[in-house]
């Protein structure tokens, strides 16, 4: 299961359901999604009427799925980083033309709940699109109670989806971000889990191995590894990918099974790990961390084996340009495997503070991609 992430020593609170997936192949599809994404927005604890335009937004999104484009899937789940929700659209196909075009009411869309994209934009707290002639369109809607406070760090996505058919999950994820004790500079650690096999059992391994994560998730990497090894011995084991995030322009990975991270930029995938040979829990080796550069402007991916790790092969420029919710909306979406659970994250690089980076004072030039924008959220198209 995926897990909200919490401050590093709070009590585990419970586990929310896994993202939710409505493929759009017929128009009936529509009103399950604007279903799902209303009760998702009130198990989030959204107020008012938020719920309903969680609703709107959904309907809106699969609508223009199921008028315009092909082999599309609309995922709803609850926000990553803070209370809210977040819809993704991404389908195959034709792509958008026009963009300001789409964004005038009735252009995509009439006879719906809202006027189409340009509601959806209207709507949405932060509202980022992408589309690409012949390719298709990746859309991320969040919405969030009114003066909710911002994301700390850089923007952060994931997905985590059961097997087909199957409602538990046996992966799971989850992120803590703290301050490096040594020196005090930010961090982040992520972790992909990956429960043997599907079900139940699977998914009591990868809850087992997050509460061990959170338990203190500032450990040296190779600890923490060791920690969630001995927490799961009593379980069927795992797979598990460690990602440690410094502003010093490096990641620490570590991994045993089946999970992958790579360094994604604007020219290509730079680093492809894979993990050591072993199950945590069962027969893990001696865990070991390999350091690896990130450029500015690169996103770090980590994902388990339900999704197919051909995507690094021959990567589109459009694929490589997406922000971290349009990444893993649009990994989830063509590359999933979907006999198997599958969870794939993306996180931006982290930038240290002013008077950290040599020289002191601000840092001038363009936002890193993977970093969240300080003003006009809404207007990222």
């Amino acid at each position: 299961m995926s897990v909200t992430p919490q401050p590093a020593g709070s009590p585990p609170g419970p586990p929310p359901t896994v993202a939710a997936r409505i493929r759009i192949d017929h128009y009936s599809a529509v009103h399950l999604a604007a279903a799902t994404a209303r009760q998702i927005a009130l198990d989030s604890g959204l107020p008012g009427a938020l719920p309903d335009r969680a609703a709107v937004l959904a309907s809106e999104l699969a609508s223009n799925i199921a008028k315009h484009a092909q082999e599309g899937s609309v995922f709803v789940q609850s926000l990553p980083l803070r209370p809210g929700v977040e819809i993704l659209a991404s389908d195959r196909g034709p792509g958008i033309p026009d963009l300001e075009a789409a964004f005038t009411d009735g252009w995509t869309t009439t006879n719906t709940l809202g006027s189409g994209l340009g509601a959806v934009r209207r709507i949405a707290s932060e509202f980022t699109l992408r589309t690409n002639p012949g390719t298709g369109t990746v859309i991320c809607a969040r919405l969030t109670a009114p003066g909710a406070p911002a994301a700390r760090g850089p923007d952060l996505a994931a997905l985590c989806l059961p097997r087909e058919s199957e409602d538990s999950c046996g992966d799971g994820w989850a992120v803590s971000d703290t301050g490096d004790v040594a020196t005090d500079l930010p961090q982040r650690t992520v972790v992909v889990v990956d429960g043997l096999g599907h079900g139940p059992p699977a998914a009591e391994a990868a809850d087992t191995a997050l509460r061990a994560f959170r338990r203190d998730p500032d450990l040296p990497l190779p600890a923490l590894m060791t920690s969630l090894h001995k927490s799961l011995r009593r379980t069927r084991g795992a797979a598990v990918g460690l990602l440690r995030l410094r502003p010093d322009g490096h990641a620490d990975h570590c991994s045993v099974g089946n999970v992958r991270a790579q360094a994604v930029g604007f020219d290509g995938v730079r680093s492809r790990l894979s993990g050591q040979p072993g199950v945590v829990g069962w027969n893990m080796p001696l865990p070991r961390v390999q350091r690896i550069p990130v450029p500015p402007g690169s996103l770090l991916v980590l994902h388990s084996d339900g999704v197919d790790p051909r995507w690094t092969h021959d990567p589109t420029r459009f694929l490589l340009r997406l922000p971290p919710p349009l990444l893993v909306a649009s990994l989830a979406h063509d590359f999933r495997r979907s006999r198997d659970d599958a969870t794939v994250l993306a996180t931006g690089a982290l930038v240290p503070p002013p008077d950290a980076r040599p020289g002191g004072g601000s840092r001038t030039g363009s936002p890193l991609p993977g970093s969240p924008e300080p003003s006009s959220p809404k207007r990222d198209a």
